[in-house]
């Protein structure tokens, strides 16, 4: 099937959610390579089953990569056609790099491939181009085109997130680095071989929030080793140690997917993951210590359900934790439940007096600064700004430490 055909058949179905910041998110995933340390027990996928590391295949963003053999240009501007098939107008795209630790990729490959996602932005609709300029251009002629990146993810671990790493990203523009962190357990790490340990996340946060980025932690409740009482602990230290204070979390309870070592495990008896109601009564715990200047981005990995061996599987798995949480009493901070357009949408309410609220803490041994612009009666806020007075440590020339 070609790009115009799969357009055709897109559903011209627009998600009342999607879109409302007026920026909307495109996948991009690189082609398949081993992680730099091997293989977690509970990952899927990886090199050797064609699929990148820790994706099986079935999974939206994927299936688009797949279709046009993980090229980024074409990936890119499949997306953006696909949202214009559905109706939105795109303007200012926000681009996430997945499929496992990109910044262990061959740098030539790395390079070429940030280069693509500029460009194709750039020049929608027009083809791929067949010579690629440098980055640097790239960047430059996207700066005034009519699709603009105005935000760029990177995902990676812990332990590939030092000075020499963050230093990389930044030239290539990243604006936000999510890291696999999965347990702050240093038992719970060893055990699922993991790879990292505890302080490299510790390392990790710091160095990027000095080099000016929002941090996000990837955590998985119900891993092997741990329990809920633990994984419970394990939330209220993120946000009450200082050296931890992500600014946005996705939380992906574990999953038992065939052909991984947790698949063997579980098979024999060795381990039990969550059930759908154990992990909405869990999370939901989770909220009770999720400040107001926190994010969470996700809840549930994007696998279908038919090939989740055991595990939750509801597709509504957030939906589920909020009505869980709300009904225990538990006030709901974090700031995607509060933003303006969810609270109208679906809840009907809307803010009367709008306030701007300013919250100083400590993390990573500097300064965050949380301006909001909100209505708390009404908890809904309708804009946010991060500053930061960085550590003493921070290791770029071109960051004020005083």
């Amino acid at each position: 099937m070609g790009i115009e055909e799969l357009l055709r058949n897109t559903r011209r179905v627009r998600r009342p959610t999607r879109g409302l910041s007026g920026v909307l998110s495109v996948a991009v995933m690189t082609r398949p390579f081993p992680c730099p340390h091997g293989r977690c027990i509970y990952c899927p996928g990886g090199p050797d089953r064609g699929t990148p590391q820790s994706y099986i295949g079935r999974e939206p963003a994927l299936m688009r990569a797949m279709h046009v053999g993980y090229d980024p240009y074409e990936q890119v501007r499949l997306r953006i056609a696909q949202y214009e098939a559905m109706g939105y107008e795109v303007s200012k795209i926000e681009v996430v790099v997945m499929g496992g630790t990109f910044l262990a990729a061959p740098p030539d490959y790395q390079e070429k491939f940030i280069t693509s996602i500029y460009l194709a932005a750039s020049r929608y609709p027009g083809l791929k181009p067949s010579a690629t300029p440098p980055l640097e251009e790239a960047q430059l002629e996207n700066e005034t085109a009519r699709v603009r990146v105005v935000g760029l993810t990177i995902e990676t671990r812990p332990d590939w997130s030092r000075e020499k790493h963050v230093d990389l990203m930044l030239r290539y523009g990243a604006t936000r680095v999510e890291l696999g962190v999965q347990s702050i357990y240093d038992d719970v790490l060893k055990r699922v071989r993991r790879g990292h340990s505890a302080r490299d996340v510790v390392e990790a946060t710091r160095i990027l929030k000095d080099a000016g980025y929002k941090v996000v932690y990837h955590i998985m409740p119900g891993l092997p080793g741990s329990d809920p009482d633990r994984d419970i602990a394990m939330v209220r230290e993120l946000f009450e140690n200082p050296d931890f204070r992500p600014d946005m979390l996705k939380i992906y309870p574990t999953l038992v997917v065939e052909g991984t070592e947790l698949y063997a495990m579980w098979r024999r008896g060795e381990y039990r993951p969550l059930s759908d109601e154990e992990a909405v009564e869990l999370i939901s715990e989770f909220y009770r210590y999720i400040p107001k200047w926190v994010r969470v981005i996700k809840i549930q990995r994007d696998i279908p359900a038919q090939l989740i061996a055991a595990g939750p599987r509801k597709g509504n798995l957030r939906e589920l934790v909020e009505r869980r949480a709300l009904e225990k009493g538990i006030e709901i901070r974090e700031l995607r439940y509060r933003e303006v357009g969810r609270q109208k949408l679906f809840r009907g309410v809307e803010p009367r007096k709008i306030i701007i609220t300013r919250e100083y803490y400590e993390a990573s041994r500097g300064t965050e600064v949380f301006l909001a612009a909100e209505d708390p009666s009404a908890n809904t806020v309708v804009g946010i700004l991060r500053l930061r007075i960085p550590s003493e440590h921070a290791h770029r020339p071109d960051i004020a430490t005083k």
